[in-house]
């Protein structure tokens, strides 16, 4: 159907890989989009010497893949959203030395223990957040940080 408008396949390729990476110009996709236009694009330039549209598209579909891996290698790792350095928090229920209790963070209830093993924290005692280990924060009483 595409050869019956009179498109060649290089040229479908070609068109097809310069929408793809500036697609990536619009909407930032991990650089997806760019791996797929890229590849369209060498596609284009190897379509003149594999004819068959079904060939075209695995191999299209395999340097997408490979592209797209390796780019994973390269990108930064995202990070994820941290807790503020030393924010403030309060206390639900007492947290016994060395064991886990809950407190009160950006309104919502927290698993948390306190950072120094030996202390024990008191119910409804501010407190501030120093760290986290992942869904259980690691709090300070406020008079071990003011002392």
């Amino acid at each position: 159907m595409v050869l019956s408008l009179g498109f060649s396949p290089t040229l479908l390729w070609l068109v097809v890989g310069a929408a793809l990476c500036s697609v990536e110009l619009f909407i930032p996709t991990a650089f997806t989009s760019f791996a797929m236009g890229l590849s369209a694009l060498m596609v284009a330039l190897l379509s003149m010497a594999v004819r068959s549209p079904q060939w075209q598209v695995l191999i299209w579909l395999g340097l997408s893949t490979a592209l797209i891996f390796v780019s994973r290698r390269f990108l930064p790792k995202r990070k994820v959203r941290s807790l503020q350095d030393a924010s403030e928090a309060q206390t639900i229920t007492e947290i016994p030395a060395g064991e886990t209790g809950r407190v009160l963070y950006e309104g919502n209830s927290w698993r948390a223990r306190c950072g120094d093993e030996q202390q024990a924290i008191a119910p409804n005692q501010k407190v501030y957040v120093v760290g986290r280990q992942g869904t259980t924060l690691i709090v300070l009483p406020e008079n071990l940080l003011n002392s």
